[in-house]
């Protein structure tokens, strides 16, 4: 059965015999056994909470902030874990005890509650393998280019033989160097630390580059650049007899000495897989000298160095900060802002132990704190790591949890929100799906029930170049993602959450614009149609306003906040997510439908102007969530619908509530810069007006009944989402 929504778009001065032919139309199913999804809002529509300022902290966890927060109408909340993206090891607890006697190694947090957690911390780690990552934080530096000949990258135990219960060389851990520019190599100089390589080879990249373009080369293996009887200490390897152009170089290692590191042998994570001092790459002259080409220096301006892994050893004295603060747990359930509801909570996993993830749980369930999910890891491709190396990552991980409590929900990998398929080098089958091998793993080991959701950031947009008819891309954006990680092989079965989306991943002025809330609405939208079964807004708490591309000021968050984060006002995305949460589907734990809605109202080049998304309430209303994407222009427009199987036209009848936000509601004033000269001599002097600009008008949301027939028309103001709902009667 199929029901039709006629949207007629009426312009003033046309005649009712004129309108008839200007008749534009969106259709929609609801047809009961076409609803596309079922959801439960108190479920589906979240918010996330990140590693924040510390101050934020304690300004945002309490009255009056929380309240204008919640006031949004967002449910659960995802906890996102920041510490990963800096390369750090989390101390959820900082009550614990180290794999060391002496007070460092491996750590894992107190599952006993003591004290009352407020705050928690990351670690950088010392034998780290990245000068950069795609990532938050880049202040760290590689080792391996550092020029310290005492400190080393050493790859992570946990992807050995000892604990995946595999070869080494199903996990060959990985160092790719960029030379910045072609450079002329023959040699290359590896001072080895403990444990060395036995077995590697060294290659060259002839496409353009292999880490942001992983199918766009071939990795080819120099002339001499096959090692089988690897001895550690300083290895000069002679590449080829004569100089070949290199931008990329890799070392691939497939077999360890396993000898311990500089930690000792007590335990036996410091005996198992890779470790190197520093590399030197050039060329070697007939007089045997060697003529390194790598930048070293202990800052990003060295030679740039990407690894598969690192050990997640560290010490007290790589606290990295105490400014910036994952919220501690207690406060988190605590403070309010998880409705007391279950949450979704991540463990650590690229750069942690399992034990330190098993003890997170486990106090946990001590405090009682209900948990909606497990998210496992944060962004590992981001951190370059090949899918095979998460998902053992993510067994050994998953055993763990589950000897804690077998009923946990877990699931990522938290892909860090691109529009297309993930592709790496290819495997020996020549498949480069990141998402396809991953699931093949699990599959292949047996462990497929234990990926229980599947998850993925969403951040559609270069946050520098967002044209206002960025808009008409979203819903086909969402769409084809999670069509294309079904197509890779993730079971229909298995639920699919965006754990962090909005606009773009850095803040900009356009965060602010009623664009960022025409934005929302089409995501949220959209989402749901496709199937999608949870979404959680970012961020959610008020933020200070950061420096954005093209020079303007711009915040994550739904408020501006002065300096000592007192809300200023509320932003466009706040009133959009009360028209989401608050008008378009009716609050609660009952569950909703969803219909496709398909619009032809188009801008004369084929992009929909007008999109809406339909949703049949559990009490009984039929509520439709409108955005008008035109700029410019306004539209009216009459709804029917129209039942396939009854054969029957129906419209809103009786008392319907309308709820519009738009520009007439809303328009955001940029910051902007003057000049006046103050006098002759003086010249021109800046003077700076508005530096972080400000909405004028800002909201409210306007609110108005109608009792509808069939020949009620709605308008729809030009840049604008409206919720109109009501029940429907026959025509």
């Amino acid at each position: 059965m199929k029901t039709l929504i006629s949207v007629l778009v009426i312009f003033l001065g046309i005649s009712s015999a004129a309108l008839v032919c200007a008749a534009q139309t969106i259709q929609v199913d609801i047809t009961p056994g076409h609803a596309t999804n079922r959801f439960v809002p108190n479920q589906a529509l979240g918010a996330g909470v990140d590693r924040i300022a510390q101050e934020a902290i304690d300004k945002d966890l309490v009255q009056p902030a929380l309240d204008r927060a919640l006031s949004s109408g967002w449910q659960p909340v995802s906890f996102r874990q920041n510490t990963e993206l800096a390369v750090e090891a989390w101390h959820w607890n900082p009550q614990g005890t180290w794999s060391d006697a002496s007070g460092k190694g491996y750590f894992t947090g107190s599952a006993n509650p003591t004290e009352f957690l407020r705050y928690s911390y990351g670690y950088s780690l010392p034998h780290r393998g990245f000068t950069r990552n795609d990532g938050t934080d880049n202040s760290g530096f590689s080792r391996l280019t550092d020029g310290d000949a005492a400190s080393y990258w050493k790859s992570n135990p946990y992807l050995t033989q000892r604990f995946t219960d595999e070869s080494d060389s199903a996990h060959p851990q990985w160092i790719v160097v960029d030379l910045a520019q072609l450079q002329q190599i023959t040699s290359i100089q590896i001072k080895w630390a403990e444990p060395y390589a036995v077995r590697y080879i060294v290659q060259y990249w002839t496409g353009d580059d292999p880490i942001k373009a992983a199918t766009r080369g071939v990795w080819q293996t120099f002339p001499g650049g096959v090692i089988t009887n690897g001895q550690g200490s300083s290895a000069t390897v002679q590449l080829a007899a004569n100089p070949l152009p290199v931008r990329f170089l890799r070392i691939l290692m497939t077999e360890s000495s396993n000898t311990c590191d500089s930690h000792g042998s007590a335990d036996p994570r410091n005996c198992v897989g890779y470790a190197i001092y520093e590399l030197y790459i050039g060329t070697t002259t007939a007089d045997g000298k060697f003529h390194d080409v790598v930048r070293h220096t202990a800052d990003q301006e060295q030679t740039t160095t990407y690894c598969s892994s690192v050990d997640p050893w560290h010490e007290p004295s790589d606290l990295r900060s105490t400014k910036q603060a994952q919220v501690g747990f207690d406060l988190f359930y605590t403070s309010g802002v998880t409705r007391g509801l279950p949450a979704m909570i991540p463990v650590a996993l690229l750069y942690d132990t399992p034990d330190n993830a098993a003890a997170e749980m486990a106090y946990l369930q001590k405090r009682a704190y209900p948990v909606s999910y497990v998210e496992m890891g944060e962004e590992a491709d981001g951190q370059y790591m090949l899918p095979e190396d998460y998902a053992a990552l993510y067994v050994q991980w998953a055993t763990a949890l589950h000897r804690v409590n077998p009923a946990l929900k877990l699931g990522g990998p938290s892909f860090q929100g691109v529009n297309r398929d993930i592709e790496v080098w290819p495997d020996a089958s020549g498949n480069v799906s990141w998402t396809a091998r991953f699931v093949n793993y699990l599959k292949q080991h047996q462990r497929l029930n234990d990926l229980a959701f599947f998850s993925f950031e969403h951040y559609p947009y270069d946050p520098c170049r967002i044209p206002w008819g960025s808009l008409y891309d979203e819903p086909e954006l969402v769409n084809h993602i999670m069509q294309v990680w079904r197509e890779d092989g993730v079971p229909a079965n298995i639920p699919m959450f965006i754990t962090e989306g909005n606009l773009s991943s850095a803040a900009s002025e356009t965060y602010m614009d009623v664009f960022s809330g025409l934005w929302l609405a089409d995501y949220v939208g959209s989402f749901l149609n496709a199937g999608g079964s949870g979404m959680y807004y970012f961020h959610y708490l008020p933020l200070q306003m950061e420096h954005g591309c093209n020079d303007s000021p711009g915040t994550f968050a739904m408020f501006t906040v002065d300096a000592d984060y007192q809300i200023q006002q509320p932003l466009a995305q706040f009133f959009v997510a009360q028209l989401i949460n608050l008008e378009w589907v009716q609050p609660g734990s009952a569950e909703h439908r969803v219909f496709t809605a398909k619009g032809d109202v188009d801008d004369g080049a084929g992009h929909a102007l007008v999109t809406a998304y339909t949703l049949q309430r559990p009490d009984g209303q039929w509520s439709l969530l409108i955005v008008n994407r035109d700029q410019q222009n306004a539209h009216v427009v009459r709804i029917s619908f129209q039942d396939q199987a009854a054969r029957g036209a129906a419209s809103f009848v009786g008392p319907v509530q309308i709820s519009t936000f738009g520009r007439e509601q809303y328009h955001w004033q940029p910051a902007e810069t003057r000049f006046m000269a103050h006098d002759e001599h003086a010249g021109e002097h800046p003077v700076v007006v508005n530096t972080k600009g400000f909405a004028d008008p800002d909201g409210p949301i306007k609110h108005a009944d109608e009792n509808a027939t069939r020949e009620t028309s709605y308008e729809l103001p030009a840049a604008s989402v409206t919720v109109i709902r009501g029940k429907i009667g026959a025509n």
